[in-house]
């Protein structure tokens, strides 16, 4: 049995910023059995008395307000600019962190978070929340529980209607940073070794359209992964397509439909194809559907914001490592980074030498 930090007690919570995302953290950590909604921070006051009366809990103006009245564990849903200092303060409380993507608008930002976490008695995590989309795991529990399958091409289509929402920031971080995670963690973690992009800027001051083009040198060989995201698009599509050495894997976050196609075939089936393949025979008869497996992955209901709440939730109950602790969070931050100065300067991005 995991330990319990709080001795079977309900987490105290709280959110701070109630806006688009945090009205949706505030209701989840008022519906879970396993802890109580303790506040709600806002610096519109008035927006924070109307999300606390509805979930029968208190609003404050400040982070400090509520850390004075005791709280455990809080979401930070105010805009990224405001991420450090919100996460600062909730920290150096040991208050336990689930800051919305991206950890910060920076890697020095980023960086100072993550170190900060590691001092604290309290557990960061990040908000990515299409880790926890059902499409997504599907995959995840497939791949655990059948063949591993070794990337080497990936590729990621996510565009949607201009929203005029975080135009303070390009689609590289407001967007893409999205699909950054799941590359990433695709990678082991591991940071790509050479970055290529290219972008414009239609409407505002930042790239609204990117494509980025990452490589990996690998014991097993090179993979890269091609990443399209434009907020200029007439509708929304978010894909992603996985091929490895041993299947390919299509994701449909929007829809979430997803399938896998692994071969069938074995490597005495295999190597007798390309034998024949070598000597000129006609296999125009040869059914490939035999030699290959298509499985559809089997998805849930769950709704994303609540799975990825009551993961962080058991990392602060346990005081276990995230599933996207701060140094997954701080690898996407940079990793945008290098894509927005690989845009910009029209060069490849190497690898960065204190990873």
């Amino acid at each position: 049995m995991p330990q319990d930090r709080f001795t079977g007690r309900k987490i105290r919570c709280g959110a701070v910023g109630v806006g688009r995302m945090g009205r949706h953290h505030a209701r989840v950590y008022a519906t879970l059995p396993e802890c109580e909604l303790v506040g709600v921070v806002d610096a519109d006051l008035e927006r924070a008395k109307a999300t606390a009366e509805k979930h029968g809990t208190r609003a404050f103006a400040t982070v400090d307000e509520l850390i004075e009245v005791g709280v455990d564990a809080a979401s930070v849903a105010v805009p990224t600019t405001f991420h450090r200092p919100v996460a600062e303060s909730l920290l150096n409380a040991d208050v336990s962190c689930l800051v919305e993507k991206p950890l910060a608008g920076d890697a020095e930002s980023a960086r100072a978070i993550k170190e900060l976490s590691e001092r604290s008695r309290g557990v960061l995590m990040v908000g990515h929340i299409e880790r926890f989309n059902p499409v997504l795991r599907a995959l995840q529990a497939s791949t655990d529980n059948g063949m591993e399958i070794i990337p080497r091409f990936i590729q990621v289509h996510r565009v949607s209607p201009m929203t005029f929402r975080s135009v303070d920031v390009g689609v590289v971080m407001d967007m893409m940073i999205h699909d950054l995670d799941v590359v990433l963690m695709l990678m082991g973690g591991r940071e790509p070794d050479r970055i290529r992009a290219a972008g414009v800027s239609v409407v505002t001051a930042h790239e609204d359209i990117c494509n980025a083009w990452l490589e990996w040198d690998t014991a097993r060989g090179k993979c890269v992964a091609n990443i399209s995201a434009s907020r200029l698009a007439l509708k929304t599509e978010r894909v992603a397509r996985i091929t490895g050495e041993n299947g390919y894997i299509k994701i449909d976050y929007a829809t979430k439909n997803g399938t896998i196609i692994r071969r069938r075939a074995n490597e005495l089936q295999m190597d007798e194809i390309r034998e024949q393949l070598r000597k000129g025979a006609d296999l125009t008869s040869l059914n490939w559907h035999e030699l290959v497996n298509v499985e559809p992955l089997v998805i849930d209901d769950a709704e994303p914001i609540t799975m990825e709440i009551k993961s962080f939730l058991q990392a602060v109950r346990t005081g276990d490592r995230p599933v996207i602790d701060a140094e997954a969070g701080f690898a996407n931050v940079r990793t945008a980074e290098r894509i927005v100065r690989a845009l910009r300067e029209g060069k490849f991005e190497p690898a960065l030498a204190d990873r």
